[in-house]
């Protein structure tokens, strides 16, 4: 398996089972892309920005920064009591670090995605070798249009929002996976976005049970309505925090949240809520167009 110096992933096995209800429960497995190919390229709306921007705001890259944060997000991981598994690095793919995009859990097992950026179209090889590998059973496979985890959000058990901008998840993707979600007795809302989100996981991340850090500045009022009727209460995340991926943190569970250090005032009214703020840098990676959210995919949680 291929690995990135500096870092050994546990070992090549889920020993006790998969698969979550819930994003908020106790995190005890994580997937995680080694980014081995990584490169500073225009792959979404954020990326895009920042590389305009850059001479400007005199913002500069560095591959070996870039990775050394990475690790440290593993090593956070690690030390918070999760098990690290990889997607091995393919010398064709820059982005499939960012497996977020590339799968998503559910309770009856994974989904492959389908990805819509030309640059990441082979990213479900890679994540489906890796489920092989794993002895993980795929539920199912995105064939509608494209839809990917990014744009798919557990609020609670039994509830989930899908997002979808068009150029990156569309309509017609969103659709099937709430089928087969109803399917299974669990309501799903679908929700256009505006493509300078990229994805859901920027607009709306759980934190806890019942409580949710939003840019309501996103939504419209019936999906602010939704959250109300089902007595979720909204921490805010401005727009300009949105889009700088302000809002793409991460629940390990037991009130942690693992952030970046970036997230200065989103990180303070965390912890204004009682939420115990794990902070690494992920600057250099954010500008590559993902934050720590997009960077894993839980494979397993405890029920929240």
């Amino acid at each position: 398996m291929a690995t990135v110096i500096g870092y050994a992933p546990a070992a090549d096995h889920l020993p006790q089972g998969w698969g979550l209800d819930n994003q908020t429960g106790i995190l005890t497995d994580v997937l995680l892309g080694a980014p081995d190919n990584l490169d500073w390229l225009p792959i979404n709306s954020i990326a895009r920005m920042a590389l305009r921007n850059r001479t400007k705001l005199g913002t500069t890259w560095s591959k070996e920064r870039a990775l050394t944060q990475w690790r440290a997000m593993a090593d956070a991981y690690v030390g918070a009591g999760v098990r690290v598994h990889l997607v091995e690095a393919d010398p064709g793919l820059t982005h499939s670090v960012y497996t977020r995009d590339s799968t998503f859990m559910t309770p009856w097992g994974p989904v492959v995605t389908a990805i819509q950026t030309e640059a990441r179209r082979r990213d479900y090889a890679v994540v489906a070798r890796t489920y092989e590998r794993l002895g993980i059973p795929i539920w199912n496979w995105v064939t509608a249009g494209y839809f990917e985890g990014g744009d798919f959000g557990i609020i609670e058990p039994g509830r989930v929002l899908l997002g979808y901008t068009q150029d990156r998840s569309t309509e017609e993707g969103a659709e099937q996976v709430r089928g087969w979600l109803e399917r299974e007795g669990w309501e799903a809302l679908t929700v256009p976005l505006g493509p300078q989100f990229v994805h859901l996981d920027a607009v709306v991340v759980m934190l806890a049970a019942k409580l949710a850090l939003v840019c309501e500045d996103a939504l419209e009022r019936y999906v602010l309505d939704w959250f109300d009727a089902s007595g979720i209460r909204r921490v805010p995340v401005s727009y300009r925090e949105c889009v700088q991926l302000g809002g793409n943190l991460v629940s390990l569970g037991g009130g942690r949240i693992l952030s970046m250090a970036a997230n200065t005032t989103v990180n303070a009214r965390l912890r204004a809520e009682g939420l115990d703020v794990v902070e690494i840098e992920y600057d250099q990676m954010a500008l590559c167009g993902g934050g720590v959210h997009c960077s894993c995919h839980e494979l397993r949680r405890d029920p929240a």
